[in-house]
């Protein structure tokens, strides 16, 4: 870490807007690590004018930047993965730091993922391609002719970028990096609970020979922030990761001004697992990725719908892996579960488990306060005999709980899942392929996953109904940032 880049950190973050990097005239406030609830640093506040002033250095710099060569853009953004990779022990001990992530997931999962994805579009692809010729008769347009066409896809303009906490790497690279690949240019707005990573996210883009106004992030705790970055007139486009609630406000100010969306919302993902399922691969599956990021990630199976013949041992099994599982200081090897972001967050999920209690399910797994220690820890929680119309089966929790509701056949298996107002990812566990893909197609959701949790990078990613709008990762992240134009001729 240079000199510069600790004085930051202890005297207090500067934004970065049109190029330079500039005292917040909100001042500062602490960003606090969740796991031993010390200062790591010092976030600036922005004033909604100095929102404003990036978005009008981000429509300055557009002209100019979505003229530049495709290569040259790339070259940029592959520069820029090899800086954030070279860096990547000390990025990942910030991270850790402001998320409270365990080792391997600010490494691996955080940073890593990063600079993979600044390495994905640095790659140039095509961005044009040929429309079939249509032969017109002879008529009130003119006479009979052959005609051509191509499709071309074209930067969207300026996009805000408004991140989630419980990535302050991975996320803001997934939506940068293709912007930027597209000729964009970007505002981003990090979450206020972990904002430090983005800014050193910015000096890696600097470093790496990114025109001044390309790049503007500009972050703080106030709503009015946000806001701005929202409002800006010169704003084309937002591109959202977090709650539906907020979700749903941007939306309305996106619809007043026409503003181009992309929004990954809120989850509450279903794993159907039947009767033929392999449960040792089921548990695993739905064990490690509800308690990944200690349950703050929104593609986690946290409603699992088991039919009868199994539904006792899923939740005996996935009880006893809950129990297995070590919480505590993300800092020590074998910790598998660190903190949630905030005190506040923490309540939250805690309040949740008593509603449970209360409507009537039963905690298999957890359900404690782990440690009277510092910490914003949370024991992986196991709800068992919950029904569909409970609020903890049918709402976000956004923590290390899983609820597990029974189905007698496959009819209402469906129905279960489906009965969402969200639809991220879904997961179905069967031995029987044939039906496993049968159930897939008829779930609600943006994907599905059939016997595995794992993700395939460069399929669409995105969400049904209230999961958001739009689909990015890997190439559909290109069709997200940009416009299709259709340029016709005559042949």
């Amino acid at each position: 870490m240079s000199s510069d880049r600790g004085s930051q950190l202890a005297d207090g973050q500067r934004l970065f807007v049109g190029g330079e990097w500039v005292e917040p005239d909100g001042g500062h406030y602490a960003v606090v690590d969740p796991a031993t609830e010390e200062t790591v640093g010092w976030a600036p506040e922005a004033s909604r004018e100095q929102v404003f002033a990036a978005a009008a250095a981000a429509r300055d710099a557009f002209g100019p930047w979505s003229r530049t060569p495709p290569e040259e853009r790339a070259a940029i953004l592959g520069r820029t993965a090899d800086l954030v990779r070279g860096a990547l022990v000390p990025y990942a001990e910030l991270a850790q730091a402001e998320t409270g992530a365990t080792t391997g997931t600010a490494r691996g999962m955080q940073v890593g993922v990063a600079a993979a994805r600044f390495r994905r579009y640095a790659t140039v692809e095509p961005a044009e391609w040929a429309i079939a010729p249509q032969v017109n008769e002879a008529g009130p347009f003119g006479r009979a002719a052959v005609m051509g066409a191509l499709a071309v896809r074209q930067p969207v303009g300026v996009v805000t970028c408004i991140t989630s906490y419980n990535n302050p790497w991975a996320n803001p690279a997934g939506k940068i990096a293709p912007a930027l690949a597209m000729g964009n240019t970007v505002v981003v707005k990090p979450a206020p609970q972990d904002p430090l990573s983005v800014y050193r996210m910015a000096e890696a883009l600097e470093a790496a020979g990114v025109p001044r106004g390309v790049v503007n992030v500009v972050g703080g705790r106030a709503v009015e922030v946000g806001e701005a970055a929202v409002e800006s007139p010169d704003v084309d486009m937002v591109s959202f990761t977090g709650s539906t609630a907020v979700g749903q406000r941007i939306a309305e100010v996106c619809g007043r001004g026409m503003k181009r969306q992309l929004m990954e919302l809120g989850g509450k993902g279903a794993a159907v697992v039947f009767d033929d399922a392999d449960l040792a691969s089921a548990v695993s599956g739905i064990g490690t990725t509800f308690s990944f990021y200690s349950g703050q990630i929104c593609t986690a199976p946290t409603r699992v719908v088991a039919q009868r013949g199994v539904y006792e041992r899923v939740v005996e099994q996935l009880a006893a892996y809950a129990g297995r599982l070590k919480v505590g200081d993300p800092r020590s090897p074998d910790t598998v579960v660190g903190p949630v972001i905030s005190a506040a967050h923490r309540e939250r999920v805690e309040s949740y488990v008593e509603l449970g209690r209360k409507e009537g399910a039963v905690v298999v797994a957890g359900g404690e306060r782990p440690s009277d220690g510092p910490g914003f820890l949370v024991a992986p929680t196991v709800l068992a005999d919950c029904g569909p119309e409970m609020r903890v089966v049918r709402e976000e929790i956004f923590g290390p709980v899983v609820v597990v509701v029974p189905f007698d056949d496959e009819e209402e298996g469906i129905a279960l899942a489906n009965e969402s107002d969200y639809g991220l990812i879904d997961y179905v566990w069967s031995g029987d392929v044939a039906r496993a893909f049968r159930v897939a197609r008829l779930l609600r959701a943006g994907g599905v996953g059939v016997n595995t949790v794992g993700r395939n990078m460069e399929a669409p990613f995105g969400g049904f109904k209230k999961s958001g709008v739009g689909r990015d990762v890997g190439s559909y992240a290109l069709h997200a940032y940009s416009e299709v134009q259709a340029i016709v001729w005559q042949g």
